[in-house]
């Protein structure tokens, strides 16, 4: 069912992600939408009259909580073990930036909240990223934000600015194999950035009442 649209102001947090910079293009070429905040800890270089910039430190977004009204955030923050190698550093962005915009949320009275997560996210996995990424749903979730959506992509295939070895070897892996990933294994095959980015405006203005969404329903909304 189609929402009422309304003049809406959107946050996005990880703007210059291979998947946020598509959202604010979407998010600003959307009718529904008057205004976008983007909180970064650097320049964005986006430029757009619906765009406001700030530039904070996003491990202290509680610091921002006057800034942080909107009506939608979307929360696109992620890091790796390649770039953050670092495991309490690596939780306080990967977990500890994610809660707080959720806690915002919540103290703010806004009543949609987007994350972008992982397939495989589980608070009792052995696998310490896979766990963080679980602890961190678990969290979110717990704050009972009306309109949670938490989206747990696939590899993703959009190309990044660094070097990621063990990404590069599983997109081949997955370019000559593939055509096994059917059934229920699909949801395992790489999925775009643009996808998962069409997904989240597709969820932000309708409704929707899954909170985790794996990789293949992202691709169907991805597609609608």
């Amino acid at each position: 069912m189609l929402m009422k649209t309304k003049e809406k102001t959107a946050i996005i947090l990880g703007a210059t992600g291979v998947t946020g910079s598509v959202l604010v293009s979407l998010l600003t070429n959307h009718k529904a939408y008057a205004k976008i905040k983007l909180f970064s800890r650097s320049v964005s270089g986006l430029t757009h009259p619906k765009i406001e910039e700030y530039l904070v430190d996003l491990q202290d977004l509680e610091s921002h909580k006057g800034s942080f009204v909107a009506d939608e955030v979307y929360c696109c923050i992620g890091t790796t073990k390649a770039k953050t190698p670092d495991k309490e550093l690596y939780k306080s962005i990967d977990y500890g930036i994610p809660l707080q915009a959720a806690k915002l949320c919540k103290e703010n009275d806004i009543g949609t909240f987007m994350v972008i997560s992982a397939l495989g996210a589980n608070a009792s996995s052995s696998v310490f990223y896979n766990k963080v990424k679980g602890q961190m749903e678990d969290a979110v979730i717990a704050l009972q934000i009306p309109k949670t959506h938490i989206l747990q992509p696939s590899l993703i295939a959009g190309k990044r600015d660094e070097k990621r070895m063990g990404e590069w070897l599983a997109k081949q892996f997955f370019k000559v194999f593939q055509f096994l990933l059917i059934g229920s294994l699909k949801k395992y095959k790489p999925i775009h950035p643009e996808t998962i980015a069409k997904a989240m405006v597709w969820l932000g203005n309708n409704e929707e009442n899954t909170i985790k969404i794996q990789s293949d329903k992202i691709k169907e909304l991805g597609e609608e």
